[in-house]
């Protein structure tokens, strides 16, 4: 990630859970994309509930587009070791829109408090990708016309490329719509009409959000937590 580049990062709308144990300690994460802190308080309030045994229910949301909301508890950790931990993380790494709780069941050691801080964070760090991300980002839809003859280099070019696919329609020929930058749709619809040699139609959309994949790794860093 480039210096100061702003990211527009969330998680498929969904809800997801990931787990792994630490020290004994099993630590779960459930993460869920939301709209409202009314989403986001039902969410933890679901959780809690169901995880009602747990030693903890920690759990932090952000909200907006430059996060303007941020919510967090420790839920009866160490004050700082828990909550704000699992907040940096969404805010390093430009996830919005994101509450997130980790419940830990305690396991009979104790992490200390640089241990704990690492723990939540690393938690969840580690299901974020797991779970994976995608970067909301305007793009213009164009769809690409081809013959069946010229399906496979198209596919192949686009692949090796790097655009992404957003639908493909079998008809008389096949119809791949694929979002692109709009600066950069001259140059692709050039590159294109040298690959097939004229023999395709180009039909663009109007600009749109679209959800991409993001898969570079998620930083468990916790800017001057130690």
């Amino acid at each position: 990630m480039a210096e100061n580049e702003y990211l527009n990062l969330t998680i498929a709308p969904t809800v997801a859970t990931w787990e792994h144990e630490i020290k004994k300690s099993r630590f779960i994460l459930n993460v869920a994309r939301i709209n409202s802190e009314e989403e986001a308080r039902d969410f933890i309030a679901r959780i809690s509930q169901q995880e009602r045994k747990a030693n903890h229910n920690v759990w932090t949301y952000v909200l907006g587009e430059h996060d303007e909301i941020q919510r967090y508890s420790d839920d009866g950790e160490p004050a700082g070791t828990a909550g704000v931990p699992m907040l940096e993380v969404l805010k390093n790494n430009q996830v919005h829109n994101v509450v997130a709780v980790v419940t830990r069941y305690f396991g009979g050691i104790k992490l200390g408090a640089g241990g704990l801080i690492r723990a939540y964070a690393g938690t969840v760090a580690d299901g974020l990708v797991d779970v994976g991300l995608v970067e909301l980002v305007a793009r213009q839809a164009v769809t690409i016309s081809v013959s069946y003859s010229a399906y496979d280099s198209l596919k192949y070019w686009l692949d090796t490329n790097d655009h992404i696919i957003n639908d493909t329609q079998y008809t008389t020929g096949v119809d791949i719509t694929v979002p692109v930058l709009p600066a950069e749709m001259s140059a692709f619809e050039s590159d294109i009409n040298d690959l097939l040699a004229g023999q395709v139609t180009f039909t663009k959309g109007d600009e749109q959000i679209f959800e991409l994949p993001y898969d570079r790794s998620v930083s468990a860093a916790t800017s001057s937590l130690k």
